[in-house]
């Protein structure tokens, strides 16, 4: 009777049974596993990416299992109506299962440790490109999950993609300029020329701040015009821009300045590049700065002291960078010395007590639980004084005291300096596991020393060089109403171009200029009660009066600003 009733026989009945008590089993006990043993395993780990990726996928695993089992226990039973139905909603629901387990592990646990990991790193698309993979992915899933489920159901889909071909090729061709601007956004992004933060220069001469590049547009910040300005990204990929911020944040600004030619030209020259040497903003040796930068600028008592405390500062920075460079340029000879036929265990040792030395300059020490996992040993920031991290957090909180700073420059500087520093433990942790596990590595240690070496003095910070000094230049002779002047081309270098809304090389230039013509007004009035000044009066009719002198020198020391 039985038999008649049911469509197989009494012998997979109990098959059927038998393998649901054992999937029922085995779920109860992946069930435990999943909850309390991972869980709690999980959870003595100091990322939490493992327990993240547990959470998001325990029940959906549990699912995907137990549709699996019951998948391959009916299909036991063979060519049966009932159970290739049944077979069917098996593997719709697994697809099902599958697509939601894939889409929660891309945005819970991919999506967010990629955006985790590129706020620690140099890296410029993740802003753009993770938004559109969290959005595009979940969209593609289902696309591709939903043709798949009705696949399992016996439907034909040949009809269904040759009309979405049809319409993509129609929704194609009406947004192509949208998708111009897009697929531009991401060769900006992936083989770009800026950063975030840059200042462009604009085919029209314009300057503006690199905000964001979107999607469809780059947001830039324009300093003429005090607002964000949105421009196409196919637009901006075609013009010829130039990046002042590359490869270094410093920018080159001019002032001229025309004195009489009966004036000691060599005295004239050597108080102008004094006075551009003593302004606290400009580049040049530091030592030289130092000399000069209490006899100039005394109506700018509160910037030539903070000046000052920031040179000093800076100073140290630079004596405790070249400290760590040397330290791991006498690492590389020990590596190279002790690479030749494979490194021992007793050579590792040594190299990584050497490293550790640097570790201390830069203001890192090796924090390790288990000796047998010493690859894996964190680094933490100590707390001991004159190391290279706090000496850097000394010099940009004496920058942050500059009067002239907007309350933006605040934020630029501290969050720079602090990314920077991140960046540098990032990679002085990563070196520290190659060493101490250097396997089929070893003969590259010494690549990725002298790697590290060339980043700190590149993006770390730049030491200041000899091309970097004031430029004072005679550049040509004008005559006005009888007089003869010489025009002088002073050229200095600006330390921050993003600074004080792009105009910081204004203000230097205007206050150069103005103590350059207050120091020389006052040692051409002296001169005239002081036949020993080291500059002689020009020409002047006797007739005239003492004002007359002052309005000509006024009008002799002229100016005409530009910034390249």
């Amino acid at each position: 009777m039985l038999e008649k009733l049911l469509p197989f026989e009494i012998d997979s009945t109990a098959f059927i049974i038998s393998s649901l008590l054992v999937v029922a089993v085995i779920t109860v006990l992946l069930y435990l596993i999943l909850f309390y043993v991972l869980r709690s395993i999980f959870r003595n780990f100091e990322d939490d990416i493992a327990l993240v990726t547990l959470n998001v996928s325990n029940y959906p695993a549990l699912i995907i299992f137990v549709l699996i089992a019951l998948k391959i226990t009916f299909s036991q039973l063979g060519a049966i109506e009932i159970v290739q139905r049944l077979e069917n909603l098996l593997t719709a629901g697994l697809i099902v299962v599958l697509s939601y387990l894939l889409i929660k592990l891309i945005n819970k646990v991919v999506i967010y440790y990629l955006k985790e990991y590129t706020q620690q790193t140099e890296v410029m698309w993740d802003d753009v490109l993770l938004p559109i993979i969290e959005a595009v992915a979940p969209v593609i899933i289902i696309t591709i999950a939903t043709g798949l489920v009705l696949k399992s159901f016996g439907v034909d889909l040949t009809g269904i993609w040759v009309t979405l071909g049809g319409a993509s090729f129609i929704i194609g061709f009406a947004v192509k300029d949208i998708l111009a601007n897009f697929f531009s956004g991401i060769v900006l992004l992936i083989d770009t020329p800026f950063q975030f933060g840059d200042v462009l220069r604009l085919e029209d001469g314009s300057l503006g701040m690199l905000k964001k590049i979107g999607v469809r547009v780059t947001q830039l910040y324009m300093f003429n015009i005090h607002c964000d300005v949105y421009v196409p990204n196919s637009t901006l990929q075609v013009q010829n821009i130039t990046n002042l911020s590359r490869p270094t944040s410093y920018y080159y600004c001019s002032t001229s300045i025309e004195i009489p030619i009966e004036w000691d030209m060599d005295r004239a020259k050597q108080i102008m590049e004094e006075i551009v040497l003593a302004h606290p903003d400009t580049l040049g040796d530091i030592d030289r700065k130092l000399e000069f930068i209490e006899i100039f600028y005394s109506d700018s008592k509160e910037q030539q002291t903070i000046g000052k405390t920031r040179l000093i500062a800076e100073q140290e920075v630079n004596f405790k960078l070249e400290e760590v460079s040397a330290f791991l340029e006498s690492l590389v000879l020990t590596i190279q010395f002790a690479e030749k036929g494979g490194l021992t265990l007793e050579e590792i040792s040594n190299i990584q007590q050497e490293y550790q030395e640097v570790l201390e300059l830069i203001g890192l020490e090796v924090i390790v639980q288990k000796e047998e996992i010493l690859a894996k040993a964190n680094l933490k920031e100590t707390k001991a004084a004159e190391n290279l991290f706090e000496l850097v957090r000394d010099w940009y909180r004496a920058c942050l005291k500059d009067p002239n700073l907007l309350e933006d420059d605040q934020l630029i500087i501290s969050e720079e300096w602090e990314r920077k520093i991140n960046l540098l433990t990032k990679r002085v942790q990563k070196l520290w596991q190659t060493i101490s596990n250097p396997q089929r590595e070893e003969t590259r240690l010494d690549d990725y020393i002298l790697e590290l070496i060339t980043w700190l003095k590149e993006r770390f910070k730049q030491p200041r060089s000899q091309w970097q000094e004031p430029e004072i230049r005679m550049i040509g002779l004008n005559h006005d109403e009888g007089y003869i002047y010489v025009e002088f081309e002073l050229n200095f270098y600006v330390d921050d171009i993003k600074l004080e809304d792009g105009k910081r090389g204004r203000r230097l230039s205007s206050q150069i200029y103005q103590e350059t013509i207050g120091h020389f007004r006052k040692t051409y009035l002296d001169s005239n009660h002081n036949e020993e000044s080291k500059y002689r009066e020009p020409t002047i009719d006797k007739a005239n009066t003492t004002s007359e002198p002052q309005n000509s020198l006024h009008q002799s020391l002229k100016k005409s600003e530009r910034t390249n």
